[in-house]
């Protein structure tokens, strides 16, 4: 049966930034429809982690408790380990923030949280199996999205369009916005490895590419920086990753030996964004305006600062009428600035998360600087828990 919704904000795609922003915007007083690809959030090898900023938001909304109830680990410091050198890379101990680490929550914990919290407005409604396929034109304008729903074709009418569908944004390229941007020079191997009683490895091991390591409780969750394009799947390009993670974790190589192809996870890293990130009518945030390297995470924590400013900036407009392009322009204003510092910070990065030799073990140049001066582990601290520019509700 078909189905037609009439809104104020509809928002393709139900992930940080698009749960994030339907539940600011229904707080606000906004009627707003989400649409969700998948029917329900179960789905591995998703960002992970809650940044110190989040969880004083998570605090302003009067979800921190109930955030905290959830399995979680919480990390004060992310440590590194270079052919067994440990040295402290962040330290999130002095934040001005409630709760001063980086907390570790499966991501469909924390978008079931954020969709509980959001159902209970009144003017919210999430369609889960729920694909936006196309966009409704009057004229130049945006006005409204097509999608596939679980019991035929939905149509949704709106004062605004808000692509928060991820970096392979159909929306987005049919209303010809276009990424642009450099070439990622790493990709991302995700895979589990079985977890004995009491194990522990350090969070980031390298010394010939590099291993982040995340405690699930009952397994690791291993992620392995690689070369971009180095990976096609074949047995032979596994026997190599075998032999550089048994390298540069010598422990990890009897359990890395049980894992097969069919077990390995490619992210395809990109750093790009969108010149502008809206059109008369449609509004991109997170992803769908700025593909980041998953680096410390910080691409999560972009997204939902994205959500917040466009809350803030837009609600008031969206309770009366549809908002301009000039109202548009605002939330991209606002937030270009932190994007641009940290894909740069993140393009400074790649050549030592792809450091494939050390004489003698001897540490990279920026890893020595903050080895010697650790008062510099406050300042990267900052910039992974709190990012460029952090938004608040009011």
């Amino acid at each position: 049966m078909d189905i037609s919704i009439d809104t104020e904000c509809v928002i393709a795609g139900g992930g940080p930034a698009g749960l994030m922003l339907g539940l600011l915007l229904a707080r606000a007083g906004v009627d707003v429809v989400v649409l969700e690809k998948h029917a329900d959030f179960l789905r591995d090898f998703r960002g992970d982690t809650i940044h110190p900023s989040t969880q004083d938001l998570l605090a302003e909304l009067g979800l921190l408790d109930a955030f905290l109830q959830r399995p979680h680990a919480d990390m004060p410091r992310v440590r590194l380990s270079w052919h067994g050198q440990e040295l402290t890379l962040a330290d999130f101990t002095r934040l001005p923030t409630r709760r001063k680490v980086m907390t570790f929550m499966p991501q469909w914990d924390f978008l079931d949280l954020l969709a509980d919290a959001a159902a209970r407005h009144r003017g919210f409604r999430l369609l889960r199996s729920t694909r936006a396929s196309g966009l409704i034109r009057d004229g130049d304008r945006v006005v409204g999205v097509t999608a596939d729903g679980p019991d035929g074709a939905v149509t949704v009418t709106a004062r605004l369009v808000v692509d928060a569908s991820g970096r392979d944004s159909d929306l987005r390229a049919q209303a010809g916005l276009i990424p642009v941007g450099v070439a990622a020079a790493m990709d991302v191997l995700w895979f589990r490895l079985p977890k004995a009683p009491d194990e522990h490895y350090p969070f980031v091991q390298a010394g010939a590419g590099m291993i982040i390591t995340i405690d699930r409780g009952d397994f690791f969750q291993i992620a392995h920086v690689i070369p971009a394009g180095s990976w096609t799947g074949s047995e032979q390009d596994l026997v190599g990753v075998k032999q550089r993670i048994a390298g540069i974790s010598p422990r990890m190589a009897e359990p890395v030996a049980t894992v097969s192809t069919d077990d390995v996870h490619l992210l395809r890293v990109r750093l790009e964004r969108l010149r502008h990130w809206y059109v008369d009518g449609l509004l991109c945030i997170g992803d769908a305006a700025h593909a980041m390297s998953p680096a410390g995470g910080v691409g999560i924590n972009l997204a939902i600062q994205d959500a917040v400013a466009a809350a803030r900036l837009l609600a008031p407009v969206l309770r009366e009428r549809a908002p301009r392009g000039r109202e548009l322009r605002r939330v991209q204003r606002r937030r270009m600035w932190p994007v641009r510092v940290t894909q740069r910070v993140q393009r400074m990065m790649q050549r030592p998360l792809l450091a494939t030799s050390a004489p003698d073990g001897a540490l990279p140049v920026p890893l020595r600087v903050v080895r010697d001066h650790p008062a510099l582990t406050h300042v990267t601290g900052r910039f992974i828990g709190l990012g460029a520019r952090p938004e608040r509700l009011g």
